[in-house]
This record gives structure tokens, C-alpha cells and sequence, in this order.
């Protein structure tokens, strides 16, 4: 089969497509045909040598999947050889064929291509992880979300909206991608740079947010901080702009504000099925009628692996680059809506 590999730590340049033997699935796992894998920022920080992946996962990028399930191995129970399944991988998502837990596939929502299943999982997994189970979000509270078109930023607005009718406020460097996420769901969109938290604070008239999920962290913690309203959190789900911060605190005491973050890759797959779980039964209903959606930005054939890597790069996305494994199975809609 044919799988990506990473030379070296570096740019685009350094991805290659290599072959190598299909992988057995072991106990629990199935074998994925990949029709299309999207492409993430921490698959641009595992090339960059940034984010190596855990002890026992593959060295192949790729955290997200969507195809059929190809074969199955011993104790897989409710997933049949042949089922259309969109699913979070542990890595080697850009490839032919991937290894998945049983437990971390979910069926394809219907009227959505694999192409678009393809944009789900890592992004849904982690917005749901952080701004649902570590950040608690609470109906009527109010979260904002830096880099609002980002994949886990378009996912958290929807989520946020839809699901618990929170006030949501997001932030994003283009008056095109402050639009998009007006339409995702936001009440509001403001420019990142500058002034940004003093024109939050008008906008809400003074008070400040109650969550506030973030890829940044570096020099700005302390004014994301200044923005929470008590028992705020700040929720990380990167460091881009440091991995360092100076903080206030007797502020975080005195207020009662939390500072947490998470990475999902080192997870167990039981902590990620009971995510997928979770998944299923709240959101996936509301994208199979339509009332939460994805956006793909490009959809790249397979050996433009270097050129889809480019776009996260120069951070020109708005929603999800993907790319299309197999050309016949990926732009095929498996369960169409009625």
C-alpha cells in the first residue's frame, strides 16, 4: 500500500510517498480502506519534529479517517466488514489502509460524502473534549474561540450553539474568515491582533467570558485571563505562540479561574471511545440533518500530500484541507438523506 512517510523534520518537501506491506488488525482494531484523511495541525507539528507520536503509534501521519472498514480483528463486536465508518486514528491516517481502534469509528452521518466524513473525527474529538467534558460548558455561558475557522474552532462554535445555546464570540485574522464564522454560529467575530479584548469587553458591555479555548497560549495568557469572568477557564489546546507564559497568580486564586488543556493522541482507546460514543448519540444527529455542518476548504488528491501541508503552512484554511485516498470511493455518499 501506498503511505506517506517524513523524511526529516522540515517543510512540505520532507513528505514522501513510500510503499510499505498492508497492515493485520489486531485485538479490537479493524483495517480502514481510507477513501480520504484529513490533514491537521498536529500532523504539520509531528513534520515540523514538534509533536512525535506517542510510544507503540505509528510514525505515519494521518489522525482522522473515513472509508470501509476492510477487515476486522478478534473481539471487535458491532462493526461489520463493509460498514461505512469515519473514525479517529492514532496515526497512519494518510495511507491506503489504516489501523483503528473498533471503539473510536462512527458511522458516516448521512448525506455526507467520505470526503466530508473525512473532516470530522479529530476535530469533533477535540472540541468536544475540551469545551464540553474539561471545560464544562453550561447553557446561557458565554465562550469564545480563538481561530474561529479553524476545523476544532468551527466545530466548537456549532457545538457550543447548537447543543447548549451559549453565547459564542470568536476571533480570526481576515474580515472573510470573521464573516465565515458569523455564519458557523457566532454573535460576534473580532480581529485577533491589537485590541482585541478591550473590544470583546464593549461588545459585552463590559463583562468579560466564561470559556475561553485557545491554540496560542505565549504572551497573551495573561490578558486571556484578565478577560474570564470568575470561575472562568482557559482551556489550551496548543502553544503556537510559546510554550511559556508569566501569569498573575493571585488573580487565578483570588477569582477562581482554571487553567487546563489536553492532547488526544496519547489517550486510551477506551478514554476516545467513550468521546465517540458521546459523539454519536449528541452531534451526529444534528449532522445528519444538516443543522451542524463542515466546511472543506480543498480536497487534494493524494499525491499532493507537500501542497495540502502548504495551506496549513500559510494558514490560508478556512475549515478543513483534506486529502482524497481513493478518487472513486471518496466523493461517494454513503447514506444519503432521505
Amino acid at each position: 500500500m501506498r503511505v506517506v512517510e517524513i523524511a526529516r523534520p522540515g517543510g512540505p518537501e520532507v513528505l514522501r510517498i513510500v510503499e510499505c506491506a498492508v497492515p493485520q488488525p489486531g485485538e479490537g482494531e479493524v483495517l480502514v480502506k481510507v477513501a480520504a484523511a484529513g490533514v491537521n495541525r498536529p500532523d504539520i507539528q509531528q513534520r515540523r519534529g514538534l509533536y512525535p507520536p506517542p510510544p507503540g503509534a505509528t510514525d505515519i501521519p494521518g489522525l482522522d479517517v473515513a472509508g470501509i472498514v476492510h477487515a476486522a480483528g478478534p473481539g471487535v463486536r458491532n462493526l461489520a466488514v463493509g460498514a461505512a465508518v469515519c473514525a479517529l486514528a492514532n496515526g497512519g491516517g494518510y495511507a491506503d489502509y489504516c489501523l483503528v481502534p473498533a471503539v473510536q469509528c462512527m458511522p458516516v452521518p448521512r448525506g455526507l460524502s467520505f470526503i466530508e466524513a473525512a473532516s470530522l473525527p479529530e476535530v469533533f474529538f477535540t472540541a468536544w473534549n475540551n469545551i464540553v467534558w474539561l471545560a464544562r460548558l453550561a447553557s446561557g455561558e458565554t465562550l469564545l474561540v480563538h481561530g474561529g475557522t479553524s476545523g476544532v474552532g468551527m466545530a466548537a462554535i456549532q457545538i457550543a450553539r447548537q447543543l447548549f445555546g451559549a453565547r459564542v464570540l470568536a476571533s480570526a485574522g481576515s474580515e472573510e474568515k470573521r464573516a465565515v464564522c458569523l455564519g458557523a454560529g457566532a454573535e460576534a467575530a473580532f480581529d485577533y491582533r491589537g485590541d482585541w479584548d478591550a473590544r470583546i469587553r464593549q461588545h459585552l458591555s463590559g463583562s468579560g467570558v466564561d470559556i475561553i479555548l485557545d491554540g496560542q497560549a505565549g504572551p497573551a495568557t495573561q490578558r486571556q485571563l484578565d478577560l474570564l469572568n470568575e470561575y472562568g477557564r482557559l482551556v489550551f489546546i496548543a502553544s503556537h505562540q510559546g510554550e511559556f507564559a508569566e501569569i498573575n497568580m493571585r488573580q487565578l486564586v483570588r477569582r477562581r479561574l482554571t487553567v487546563t488543556g489536553s492532547t488526544l493522541r496519547p489517550r486510551s482507546a477506551d478514554y476516545k471511545g467513550r468521546l465517540a460514543r458521546e459523539l454519536v448519540e449528541r452531534v451526529w444527529p444534528l449532522l445528519d440533518d444538516g443543522r451542524i455542518a463542515t466546511r472543506i476548504h480543498a480536497a487534494l488528491p493524494f499525491d499532493e500530500v507537500q501542497a495540502a501541508h502548504a495551506i496549513l503552512d500559510e494558514n490560508r484554511q478556512i475549515g478543513k484541507v483534506v486529502l482524497i485516498v481513493d478518487p472513486e470511493l471518496g466523493a461517494s455518499i454513503p447514506h444519503p438523506r432521505t
